[in-house]
């Protein structure tokens, strides 16, 4: 059971963690089950890199200290492609140099070892408080808005409760507003990491259904090729 409501925000997002240590990592990996929709751990740098690359998270947990490329390089690379990524840091040591390199690369929390669930649930908080950073109601028109927390929209007086899918395919259109984004990204980000096949249709039923909850202008179809929203 969810122990803080301010965690559900979590419901749907996907974290990456990686930690070479496996006892540490399938201790984590069990707290992060709790809150995470997917949770995808790996054992070394290069291996969260490449699984950053297949399916983009939403929350990085990263050990320093690992084999073939450290925490903080990892960071340094995905910086250059998300600036904005909550990232939570694992290390053994508090030393002066790692905390410098951390402060410059924006991280969340800075999490020494050994940690206890409270302080890791702490710095989950933190990282929902930074996803938060940008509008929480997302207004698309006169009295159609969606709470990006309750993962409800409100369409005039109707009220709709969004589901995993849903949520995740309309928080992912808004953080890339007016770009087109092709069929194969949206299932890429949707499902890349459930094993099953999905089809274009799939992702045509998903934006069928968004579309009347939040209106049909609001997410555009770009012919043959995939979707742009605009607000």
């Amino acid at each position: 059971m969810k122990s803080s409501t301010s965690l559900d925000l979590l419901s749907n997002k996907v974290v990456l963690y990686a930690e070479d240590e496996a006892g540490i990592r399938d201790v984590v990996v069990e707290i992060l089950e709790l809150f995470f929709d997917k949770v995808i751990a790996v054992k070394d740098g290069n291996e969260a890199l490449e699984q950053f690359e297949i399916t983009p998270p939403d929350v990085l947990i990263l050990d320093i200290c690992m084999p073939k490329s450290d925490g903080l390089e990892v960071v340094q690379n995905i910086r250059k492609l998300n600036k904005n990524i909550p990232v939570i840091v694992l290390s053994a040591h508090a030393e002066q140099e790692y905390l410098w390199r951390a402060v410059e690369l924006k991280i969340t929390k800075y999490l020494v070892k050994p940690f206890n669930k409270e302080q890791l649930l702490g710095a989950l908080k933190l990282c929902c408080e930074e996803l938060n950073t940008h509008d929480e109601v997302i207004v698309f028109a006169h009295d159609i808005h969606y709470d990006i927390c309750k993962k409800i929209v409100i369409n005039h007086e109707q009220s709709y409760k969004l589901s995993k899918s849903e949520s995740r395919l309309l928080e992912y259109l808004l953080e890339n507003k007016h770009k087109v984004i092709s069929f194969e990204t949206l299932e890429e980000y949707l499902w890349g990491y459930d094993g099953e096949e999905h089809t274009k249709e799939s992702i045509k039923y998903l934006i069928k259904d968004l579309r009347k909850k939040i209106g049909k202008e609001v997410i555009q179809n770009i012919y043959g090729v995939g979707y742009r929203l605009e607000i």
